[in-house]
């Protein structure tokens, strides 16, 4: 019961920071620090022991990573692999080397000086992840160029990581060769799972939403836990877990569901991170916090941008993935924790790395979601990181200017008319064999369900030029159609109703044309017999036509579907 009244006055609180965080425009993860500051230790002692909750922290921690993982998708990221390896790897050699110098230069003996130097080398993938999501930038190519460089680092960290505990358990190198065969054999194993295994079993999870949301979770703490039980760490396993899962033609669905469980646990972890925040003797610190901290904001950034300038990129995309490493990650405090524990460094440096986080994670925080202002200031200043000769940038979000949802009754007849109309188009169904047939005869097409208000902001509906849903759900059309409207006045949107009322009010909330199925066919027969009168000779040509209509919706509809009839 105690940790029940421990989460409400948490929640509470972190309600009340976070209005206030919302009026003054500041990210909504800094009010949870800010949280955990309050009602730790520090402040008020509301929170007795973080430990108690810390399994929040863990289940917000493996949603994030594990939707991360999703959108790991090996043939989205082949086009920026090879700058994120290049980039990672360069920007952990110059950090590490660089901040080493700087350590020994404030008096720190060679041991100390090598964690702080790690730890400032290494940036905080759930802060980033979680401002790019709500920047919606994740598709874009900065996006997923500092994707695939947060990741290399989160290899290097977990091995970094791998090697300092073994050493602390006096382990051999036997025991680290172990422990590397082991990690290879996970990754074999869910590698021959993603390709064999899965594919056969989320379409059977995919019939029913309730359904989808249990195995997403199921599976991401279940890989997760098999990762820690083997020794490696739950937030590795989580990711790997979502990668497993990002070439599923269910992915998006998926994300969506998980979304709103990360949303909420993730609160606690930052909650737990503010609680457990310790401030020494901060005073003679404060020349090693300025600079550590100004080398973090500034040098990170500044030597990302040098590589990816190097490589031929534009200052902008160098900039905006420059800012996403001007802070430490949580992997840094959890390093230098370690490192106390086994007497390698002392509290003074446990404060540093620690006041240098809180420091790093509101300024990277705030740059980031100013990002877009910040290259505007500095644009002119940047062109010494950009050659004359750049990549040329292809953009790999789904930009459809047709959306049709719903292709199993009335949507079938619309595909021809998409097909002709030669823009870009998409086809969003909930019916999992749908999906298959569609993707076996090359149509584009995406799982998902049109009420999922996460999905459909993926989709720039600026520049949307028609909208269908044969969706037969009234709430459904309503919501589609208010979401298009205020974004787009000029696109048009047709949809179905079941009733005369419900298309009454689709039309005056600025539907272009409502279909209404049982109206229209009653209407359309009774014009064939006005036309062709009730000569049953006459009537075989209509009759034709229909029965090859027919032919062709059944070979376009799911074989279960077929069946059926």
């Amino acid at each position: 019961m105690e940790t029940f009244i421990e989460l409400s006055i948490v929640f509470a609180a972190a309600t009340g920071v976070a209005w206030i965080m919302q009026r003054l425009r500041l990210p909504l993860l800094l009010g949870h620090i800010l949280t955990g500051m309050l009602v730790g230790p520090l402040v008020f002692g509301w929170l007795g022991d973080p430990g108690s909750i810390a399994v929040f922290s863990k289940l917000g921690i493996t949603a994030l990573l594990f939707i991360v993982g999703l959108s790991l998708n090996p043939i989205a990221l082949r086009d920026v692999g090879r700058v994120s390896v290049a980039s990672g790897i360069g920007q952990i050699v110059f950090t590490c080397s660089i901040g080493f110098l700087i350590a020994l230069g404030f008096g720190y003996h060679w041991v100390p000086a090598l964690y702080i130097a790690i730890a400032l080398t290494f940036s905080s993938t759930i802060i980033v992840l979680k401002i790019l999501q709500d920047k919606r930038d994740l598709g874009k190519l900065y996006g997923r160029i500092a994707i695939g460089l947060l990741l290399v680092q989160d290899l290097a960290a977990t091995v970094i990581l791998l090697l300092v505990s073994t050493s602390a358990a006096g382990a051999s190198l036997l025991a680290i060769t172990q422990a590397v065969i082991t990690l290879t054999a996970l990754v074999a194993g869910l590698w021959f799972a993603a390709r064999f295994v899965l594919p056969w079993l989320t379409p059977i999870f995919a019939t029913s939403q309730e359904f989808l949301l249990l195995f997403s979770v199921a599976w991401g703490m279940g890989v997760a836990s098999l990762f820690h039980l083997l020794g490696f760490s739950i937030e590795i396993g989580a990711l790997a877990a979502g990668v497993a899962l990002a070439t599923s033609p269910y992915h998006h669905e998926i994300s969506a569901k998980m979304k709103l469980l990360r949303d909420f646990f993730l609160v606690m972890f930052f909650v737990i991170l503010g609680a457990e925040l310790a401030f020494g003797n901060v005073g003679s610190l404060w020349p090693a916090i300025v600079v550590f901290s100004l080398f973090v904001l500034v040098g990170n950034p500044v030597i990302v941008m040098a590589i990816l300038g190097f490589m031929g990129y534009r200052r902008k995309t160098s900039f905006l993935v420059g800012l996403t490493v001007a802070q430490i990650s949580e992997f840094s405090l959890v390093l230098i924790l370690l490192a106390r524990s086994l007497g390698h460094v002392d509290d003074s440096v446990v404060t540093l790395v620690t006041v240098i986080g809180l420091v790093t994670f509101t300024g990277s925080s705030l740059v980031m979601n100013a990002s877009d202002r910040w290259f505007k200031l500095l644009k002119p200043r940047l062109g010494i990181f950009e050659r004359k000769t750049t990549i040329t940038e292809r953009q790999h979000a789904v930009r459809p200017e047709a959306l049709l949802f719903g292709f199993h009754r009335l949507g079938q007849d619309f595909l021809p008319l998409l097909e002709r109309g030669g823009k870009p188009f998409l086809v969003i169904d909930f019916d999992p064999a749908v999906i298959d047939g569609l993707q076996a005869r090359g149509i584009p097409c995406l799982y998902g369900d049109a009420a999922d208000n996460e999905l459909l902001d993926e989709f720039d509906l600026k520049k949307v030029s028609m909208l269908v849903s044969t969706v037969p759900d009234f709430e459904t059309n309503l919501f589609l159609l208010n979401k298009l409207r205020r974004r787009n006045k000029q696109a048009l949107f047709i949809s179905m109703s079941q009733s005369p009322d419900e298309a009454m009010l689709l039309y005056r909330g600025g539907a272009d044309y409502v279909i209404l199925p049982h109206y229209l066919g009653g209407n359309y027969a009774a014009l064939v017999l006005d036309k062709y009168g009730f000569d049953a000779s006459r009537l075989e040509q209509e009759k034709e036509k229909h029965i090859k209509h027919l032919e062709k919706r059944l070979n376009l509809a799911p074989a279960r579907a077929v069946s059926g009839l």
